[in-house]
This record gives structure tokens, C-alpha cells and sequence, in this order.
């Protein structure tokens, strides 16, 4: 082959690349691996309070965890998932909360006049907490484990010593 084709064929050694380059390549290496990470999308019609949420590649493991720690938050209204369908790996989870307005109680009832606003949940905080929750709830079974697991180790090794 003639030398033209062989100079083309040749690899670049590192060196000879722009930092630049190298750069701009390591940006988009690392946006294209924040695109792949959007598993949790807010669905059309959310509005502040009440807000429907799609999670890729979750299921009732996921969807029945979250909604039992979401559900424990007190400002929380409603709170239910779905699997819209079975050959699907996505769950939906909708979240509703009380709202931006209380009433305070006084000795006859409520008194809609002495309604305040109040710094209600918004759904995504909700969410939020829920998640938060769950990791902890985790974290703390994680730890239970782990320490079981050493003392049963422990034990292990004493028996076969003795």
C-alpha cells in the first residue's frame, strides 16, 4: 500500500491530542451518563400539591416501600402506585398533599376565617422525604445485618476453637 494510507491508518498517540479535546470528550461522556441515570419522570398534569411520577425499571418492590414511607409523612393526603403494565418496567406513583391552606381550630370548630398559610409539602418534597426515609429505613437493616452476622461469625469460630 502506498505510504498516504498507512500514515492515516496509524494510531495518535495521547500526547498529540488537544487537552481540549480531551476535555470536551469527558463532558459529554459524562452528560450522555447523566441522561441514562433519568429514571424518574413527572407526569402531565402535576401541579404543586398532587403530582404523578413515573419510575423506569422499578416495580411492586420499589413502588410498595415508598408508598408506605411517603404515607407516613403526616402532611401527606394520598399515596398509591401502579404497574401499568405487566411487560413494563415502570411503576407510577401518585402523590397528594393537604394543601397550602389550614383552617386553625377554636372552641366552636373550624373557623374558615382564621385560615393561614401554611409551608405545606409540595408532592416533590414529599417524594423526596420518602426517599430519604427509605434509604434510612436501609441503612438501619443494613447495620442489623451486619452486626448479626458478625456476632454469628463470631460464635462460629468459637465453637470450632472450643
Amino acid at each position: 500500500m502506498p505510504a498516504s494510507v498507512h500514515s492515516q491508518d496509524q494510531d495518535q498517540s495521547m500526547m498529540d491530542t488537544a487537552p481540549q479535546e480531551l476535555e470536551q470528550q469527558q463532558d459529554y461522556e459524562q452528560e450522555e451518563f447523566e441522561l441514562e441515570e433519568k429514571r424518574i419522570v413527572v407526569l402531565p398534569g402535576a401541579t404543586e400539591t398532587a403530582a404523578s411520577f413515573q419510575f423506569e425499571g422499578e416495580g411492586h418492590t420499589l413502588g410498595n416501600a415508598l408508598r408506605y414511607a411517603i404515607m407516613k409523612n403526616p402532611e401527606v393526603e394520598f399515596c398509591g402506585y401502579t404497574i401499568p403494565h405487566p411487560s413494563e418496567a415502570k411503576m407510577n406513583l401518585r402523590i397528594q398533599t393537604y394543601g397550602m391552606y389550614f383552617a386553625t381550630p377554636h372552641i366552636g370548630g373550624f373557623d374558615g376565617a382564621d385560615e393561614n398559610i401554611a409551608d405545606s409539602t409540595t408532592a416533590v418534597e414529599a417524594l423526596e422525604k420518602g426517599l430519604e426515609a427509605l434509604m434510612d429505613l436501609c441503612d438501619v437493616v443494613t447495620d442489623k445485618f451486619t452486626s448479626a452476622r458478625d456476632a454469628f461469625n463470631a460464635a462460629q469460630a468459637d465453637k470450632m476453637t472450643s
